[in-house]
């Protein structure tokens, strides 16, 4: 029985842990711990629930995908943005979804199709709502988005290129907000997912890819151009 108790209770521990490290992601990929914040273990404690030693659990993982950094004294913060590491992540992640979208078109079965057609509905319908509303529900379309997105995916054979494109996906996430939330009103999205929608069901697997690598292009475009003061270089204000 105590084997059993013992096993239960790491069990326990375990499933505590990765609820902790799943709202904690999800509070810092939708904009509730903003770029470069301090994560104060007291505060985190007092938010989640929880205590230091899930905190860190939660924390190290964080840390190891690049969401969380540790400074020498200061503890934990937010990773910061910049617009170098804009360039970097979204160069790389342009590439891989492109790869992963133009081989998912290609194999894709009746399955695949349907959840893109389902996916795209539930997205088209936050997009059809007046801007002010659709930031008031960003947590909402963010997910939204990443399941539309996915599902353009989800038929890759390749196992490696979607998982490192969802580990690069979830740093995109942040600029997007970014974009989101700073985009003038004649910039909307939903065209471009229904001609990305239409290409897929079609099966035209290079044109997806073109309208892809376009429409990922244009939120990297939209941050450097209309929300510049987020994006400081190392060394300026604000980078730390």
């Amino acid at each position: 029985m105590n084997g059993v108790g013992a096993t239960k209770r790491l069990a326990d521990t375990t499933l505590i842990s990765q609820a902790v490290q799943s709202r904690l992601k999800s509070d810092i990929l939708d904009g509730q711990f903003t770029p470069g914040s301090k994560l104060g273990t007291a505060m985190l404690q007092e938010r989640y629930d929880s205590s230091v030693g899930t905190l860190r659990e939660a924390l190290s993982h964080l840390l190891s995908e690049g969401l969380v950094e540790m400074s020498a004294g200061r503890g934990y913060r937010v990773a910061p943005v910049s617009r170098a590491d804009l360039l970097d992540v979204s160069a790389l992640y342009i590439e891989l979804e492109e790869r992963a979208v133009v081989d998912s078109v290609r194999h894709g079965d009746a399955e695949w199709e349907t959840e893109i057609v389902a996916s795209f509905h539930r997205l088209s319908r936050i997009e059809a709502l007046p801007r002010e509303e659709r930031i008031r529900r960003s947590s909402e379309w963010l997910a939204c988005h990443r399941a539309f997105h996915l599902a353009l995916v989800a038929a890759c054979r390749s196992r490696w290129v979607l998982r490192v494109r969802a580990g690069l996906y979830d740093h995109m996430e942040r600029y997007r907000l970014i974009s989101q939330k700073h985009r003038p009103l004649s910039i909307h999205k939903r065209r471009e997912h229904e001609l990305l929608r239409d290409a897929a069901l079609g099966r035209q697997a290079e044109e997806v890819g073109t309208l892809l690598r376009r429409h990922l292009a244009e939120t990297t475009d939209t941050v450097l151009r209309y929300a510049p003061q987020f994006m400081p270089e190392p060394g300026e204000p604000g980078s730390d």
